[in-house]
């Protein structure tokens, strides 16, 4: 039996199962864990939508920002009107779609298993946050998503703030925040406010933004990090315990598993044509 995190599929079907085949993946023994952003830009969104729902059920799944454009696609009326991905179109236009998106609708924001001491992300864990402040922090909005909450969170998603956490927020801002941690974060200013303005390679951007990993006094999570969402990255991270998996499959780049009993990494190009 093995455990296989896989990064960002975004929609790259048959790169998702080239890559399977060559982990001899079967289903009765083995166990994937999927790092969020199962769709959208890439070629068959329904395809891996479909997939990986009839998966057994110890699959584990994070929600990424991606995802949640989704959600937000399926339950906001006002959205759904305005131009959208095409990427999408058949996935909004098939006859399970509202199936499918309420299964995603149950899927986790973070996953921790403690027999291998491994904790699952789509983007990362705020600086100011322990392992149980972000477990609890993920529940509170898994609630919303599942709950008479889901259409007004789903409304209210996409700002930028507030950029700072702070316990005491609450209703949509703190919701809106927790998301935007968990899901888009990349750099973050020494005080562990976001930073939106930049999301490339490291070395472009200024001074004062730290990738989250490397805020000052960012609180020790001792099990080894599991998160995508960052293609620039290329799969590389400097601290022992964290493993970035966004190796950028949808830009032509590589489909990336990371086995977690030895963290051992495997990678197959991109099946689907390079975007330009």
């Amino acid at each position: 039996m093995a455990d296989y995190a896989i990064g960002d599929v975004q929609g790259c079907f048959a790169s998702l199962q080239y890559l399977l085949e060559k982990l001899r993946f079967d289903e009765q023994r083995d166990r994937l864990w999927f790092v969020g952003d199962l769709v959208n830009r890439g070629p068959d969104s329904l395809a891996v939508l479909r997939f990986v729902k009839s998966l057994p059920a110890h699959t584990q799944i994070c929600l990424g920002n991606h995802d949640l454009h989704l959600l937000s696609l399926l339950y906001t009326p006002e959205r759904r009107l305005q131009p959208y991905d095409p990427s999408l179109e058949a996935l909004l236009e098939a006859e399970d779609c509202e199936e499918l998106g309420a299964w995603l609708c149950q899927q986790p924001l973070l996953c921790f298993d403690a027999a291998l001491n491994v904790v699952m992300v789509h983007a990362g864990i705020a600086p100011q946050w322990t392992l149980p402040q972000a477990q609890t922090y993920a529940h509170e909005l898994e609630i919303a998503l599942r709950g008479p909450d889901r259409t007004l969170f789903l409304q209210s998603m996409y700002a930028n703030e507030p950029k700072q956490w702070f316990n005491d927020l609450s209703g949509m801002p703190r919701l809106r925040l927790i998301c935007n941690y968990l899901t888009r974060m990349r750099f973050c200013l020494a005080d562990g406010s976001l930073d939106f303005t930049h999301d490339g390679p490291i070395h472009n951007a200024p001074p004062e933004c730290y990738p989250w990993y490397d805020t000052p006094d960012r609180e020790l999570i001792a099990p080894d990090i599991i998160f995508g969402h960052w293609s620039a990255l290329e799969g590389k991270c400097p601290l022992p315990n964290l493993h970035a998996l966004d190796t950028g499959c949808v830009w032509g780049g590589t489909l990336t598993a990371l086995r977690l009993q030895d963290k051992q990494r495997i990678s197959v190009p991109a099946q689907e044509k390079k975007k330009s």
